[in-house]
């Protein structure tokens, strides 16, 4: 019988490791790759309040993994992370399964996850300030009015006409205070891992802010960029090495996964008001000195405080610039890493310089363009020609962005023009459109020639106290086109090149014949 026991407990199968949770609370080290949203125009700043770009982020974190079947927590990660995009490497036995945790800490999700718990409620008198709490369990959720059952009976919280508030004597299991991704892995034995965690993350956008100073030299500027970083997420990354990428890469747009939570708003007419106005939004739309210090506490950990932006203009550049991106190749791509570790914040924006070219030669030209046998009047806009190549004071890549053109007047710099610049690879020519300019205006009209041919005529006048280079661009093909005035031609189209005297003007007559 001792045998038969013996291998009877040989062949039964071994108890399962108990499954435990490791939290891993913080990257050790991050880098960040910002990548623009390829969707928005050179001119248009990005939305702070709406970006659409994406970020790379790989973190390095240190883990202690048990024996067995472990469920291990990164806390930290960006809010808006696409969990179908992480990667994790470094787990010697790999992982059984991956989850993004939608479930954040929140007024919401905090009454939520107590459904049929019992709870304490609070409420002051805003007459006597006296102050009663009861044991109460809540009976319903978040949506729409909150019943509550007390000794005596069921009721709405904040129905009573008196200030109300709810406190938990601990967090609900399920709930993070910070956006957290989980994997489940398995080890036969206990070990210490370096485990690389790689993800792509919405919100998050980049753009080169340029700011041109008119040098005193004739026909040159001072060309300064900053690298602008923009991160509405919610988290943060410390000592990061930041990247940014210039160039449209393909993407297909992956919807960011929401996680649950949000602000507690409740509304009810006898809260000293019959507005359908909710509780929350009265209290931030009234002044401070209106509601109690309880209301306040209350409107700010319901996150009821909205996020706001300015987009502030590009600042002028420092005469010693400490630290500036350094551009490398990506294939097709151009990458701009930032030499030292630096933060990039949540729900804010860095700018590092990215470039300083104190000499570029630049030629003005005032250029309009007109289609014939169309009678218009029309004003020139000023433009900025020049080729991106040393010999111009340039020859490196130019990425997409704004830039703010600045004059000195009185010893002191005043904005003159501001205009957007796409990508410019290195040898291209490159053009800065500032707008239309008073001052350089054309007329065309139509004449009828002795022998009933229609014949058009332009004017240019210039008003400046010095000559002007000026091109008119015809909308129409060369052969077409018949003039005394040597004309010529660019992207097909036909074109008029000139200087216009001083306080003065020129004058183009053509006409078009049938093709």
């Amino acid at each position: 019988m001792r045998r038969v026991l013996a291998l009877l407990l040989a062949l039964a199968p071994l108890p399962a490791p108990a499954q435990g949770i490791v939290t891993s609370a913080r990257p050790d080290r991050v880098a960040v790759t910002v990548y623009r949203d390829p969707n928005r125009p050179a001119a248009q700043a990005p939305n702070l309040q709406w970006l659409n770009g994406v970020a790379l982020i790989s973190e390095t974190r240190r883990i202690t993994i048990p024996a067995g079947t472990t469920d291990i927590r990164f806390e930290g990660v960006a809010g808006g992370i696409i969990p179908q995009s992480a990667i994790v490497s470094g787990l010697p036995e790999g992982f059984i399964e991956r989850n993004r945790d939608a479930y954040l800490l929140s007024p919401a999700t905090l009454l939520d996850r107590s459904l049929g718990r019992r709870v304490h409620l609070r409420r002051t008198s805003r007459a006597t300030g006296r102050v009663v709490e009861q044991d109460a369990i809540i009976r319903s959720g978040a949506g729409g009015a909150v019943v509550l059952q007390t000794e005596g009976g069921f009721e709405a919280l904040r129905c009573t006409g008196l200030s109300e508030r709810i406190t938990y004597d601990q967090v609900p299991p399920g709930l993070s205070a910070r956006p957290t991704l989980s994997v489940r892995a398995r080890a036969t034995r206990q070990i210490t891992a370096t485990v690389t965690l790689s993800y792509l993350a919405s919100g998050f956008d980049w753009q080169a802010d340029y700011v041109a100073t008119v040098s005193p030299e004739d026909g040159q500027i001072g060309l300064f960029a900053w690298l602008t970083l923009a991160n509405s997420d919610e988290t943060g990354f410390t000592n990061a090495s930041t990247q940014a990428v210039a160039g449209r890469i393909r993407r297909r747009d992956v919807p960011r996964q929401p996680a649950e939570g949000g602000p507690l708003n409740i509304t009810c007419w006898p809260q000293s008001t019959t507005s359908d106005i909710p509780l929350e939004v009265w209290e931030r739309m009234a002044p401070p000195e209106t509601f109690s210090d309880e209301a306040e506490d209350i409107a700010v950990t319901g996150g009821m405080r909205a996020m706001a932006y300015a987009v502030p203009a590009p600042p002028p550049p420092s005469p010693v610039v400490a630290q500036q991106a350094q551009q490398e190749d990506l294939g097709d791509l151009k990458l701009y890493r930032i030499p030292e570790p630096v933060t990039v914040a949540a729900r804010s924006q860095k700018q590092v310089a990215l470039l300083q070219q104190p000499q570029v030669r630049v030629r003005t030209v005032y250029r309009q363009r007109f289609y014939p046998r169309q009678p218009a009047r029309g004003i020139a806009s000023r433009i900025f020609v020049t080729r991106n190549r040393p010999e111009e004071g340039l020859g490196l890549p130019l990425p997409a962005g704004r830039l703010m053109l600045f004059d000195e007047t009185n010893g002191r710099q005043v904005l003159v023009g501001e205009a957007a610049i796409r990508d410019f690879a290195v040898g291209e020519e490159v053009e800065i459109d500032f707008g239309e300019v008073p001052g350089i205006v054309s007329l065309q009209t139509a004449l009828v020639r002795s022998d009933g041919a229609s014949e058009y005529e332009v004017v240019v006048t210039n008003d400046r106290p010095w000559p002007i280079a000026y091109e008119l661009e015809l909308m129409a093909q060369p052969s077409q086109v018949r003039s005394e005035t040597q004309l010529g031609r660019r992207n097909g189209m036909t074109l008029w090149s000139l200087s216009v005297p001083a306080n003065g003007s020129a004058t183009l007559r053509y006409r078009v014949v049938a093709p």
